[in-house]
């Protein structure tokens, strides 16, 4: 299944001539595209240093499993390993447990493998539509992507060094580093019972083929229905705690407001925050950009993709009154609970400038509000989306 187990690559880009214009509110912003990055296809630069790279909408039109080589790529630090020698690759266990381990990823090749088809998206996804507008990479919506990802179960690496009682969290750290000294490490927790639930995975390959070198190589955790924040990349640190993590990215960083939606009013204070976690309900039209034509008066295919967020999809509506009424839309394959869920319906629309609305309702009957969310970080945006079409 895997190819050659190695990777070095040279991460300064070459930016192709080509742009983008972002719908962002309020005017587009032109983005380049570049093809400069190891293993990368054509992508929206959206900074080099680190790697921030979005993956073109249309992507999503394509197959439910987002193409490695267009998978969005997010970096909180400019120092990345670009040659890893598989040789000497170890993944260290460590803390409150019975015996320090450290596997090679021929051991944990050798392991009891699983599989899971999971979206994995960043917490700011879609930040680049937040009115008003906050500070952050300004995305928008595609800091996301779907996988089939294979691996060994968490529970089992964690058993094999036997986890004390009294363990609280499990935490994870990869070989990205800060660029100065005094920055903080990233590193993410997990509770003890979710890290050994047997749904969190620690993944050596993605849609059949060997991770990418941006995308996590040679291993990284894979945390089903939660934000791409605790799928930490090219992992080699496993820490059992026995108290709770307050490192600056659990306490201060990646917070939400402890509201529904996660929502505040701009310059609220007092406002309690919690560590960002589950995923929320998501749709989007697909084929049909915004702003385009279509024939009034005739069947016009509208398809898309949802997801759950963390759990499946239960029905993709559609609406073409602003929302007063809305059409059930027909679901394609389930490859999962985690996963990307096709959906299409025929709309004929009337002469002139019309909308279409698209919502998910989830398994758990969680459906997508009516009205944006708002939070100083640009976190879990999951509004009902609208696309503005031409009939004629």
């Amino acid at each position: 299944m895997l190819g050659a187990l190695g990777a070095g690559a040279a991460l300064a880009p070459s930016l192709a001539t080509a742009a983008i214009n972002m719908p962002f509110v309020g005017g587009g912003t032109e983005r380049q595209l570049t093809t400069g990055f190891p293993e990368k296809g054509s992508m929206i630069l959206q900074r080099s240093r680190p790697p921030l790279l979005e993956t073109p909408f249309s992507v999503f039109d394509g197959d439910i499993l987002t193409p490695n080589d267009r998978f969005y790529v997010r970096w909180h630090w400019a120092v990345i390993p670009t040659d890893i020698k598989v040789e000497t690759y170890r993944l260290k266990v460590h803390g409150h447990v019975n015996k320090e381990i450290s596997l090679s990823l021929a051991e944990l090749m050798a392991m009891p493998r699983v599989e899971v088809v999971a979206v994995n998206q960043c917490s700011g996804n879609s930040r680049g539509f937040f009115a008003p507008r906050v500070a952050g990479g300004q995305w928008a919506n595609g800091a996301m992507g779907n996988a089939r990802w294979t691996g060994v179960r968490l529970k089992d690496v964690l058993d094999r060094a036997g986890v004390k009682p009294g363990a609280v969290q499990v935490r994870f750290n990869g070989m990205d580093t800060p660029v100065v000294p005094e920055a903080p490490d990233l590193m993410k927790s997990l509770a003890i019972d979710h890290a050994r639930d047997g749904e969190v995975i620690l993944a050596f390959a993605m849609n059949g083929a060997q991770l990418p070198l941006l995308n996590g190589f040679p291993l990284r955790a894979v945390v089903p229905g939660w934000y791409g924040t605790y799928w930490v990349k090219m992992l080699n640190d496993l820490e059992v705690l026995a108290s709770p993590d307050q490192n600056f990215w659990m306490k201060t960083a990646y917070t939400i407001p402890d509201t529904p939606h996660a929502d505040m009013k701009p310059g609220q204070a007092g406002v309690k925050m919690v560590p960002i976690n589950r995923m929320v309900p998501r749709s989007f039209i697909t084929n049909l950009a915004d702003g385009a034509a279509v024939k009034a008066g005739a069947a016009t295919l509208v398809r898309g993709i949802a997801m759950g967020g963390d759990t499946g999809v239960r029905a993709v509506d559609v609406s073409i009154d602003g929302g007063r009424t809305w059409a059930a839309a027909k679901l394609g394959a389930d490859h999962g609970k985690y996963s990307f869920r096709k959906w299409q319906t025929d709309l004929t629309l009337a002469a002139g400038a019309r909308t279409v609305m698209v919502r998910c309702t989830n398994s758990n009957g969680v459906v997508q509000p009516a009205t944006p969310n708002w939070n100083p970080a640009g976190f879990m945006r999951n509004v009902i989306e609208t696309t503005h079409l031409h009939a004629a």
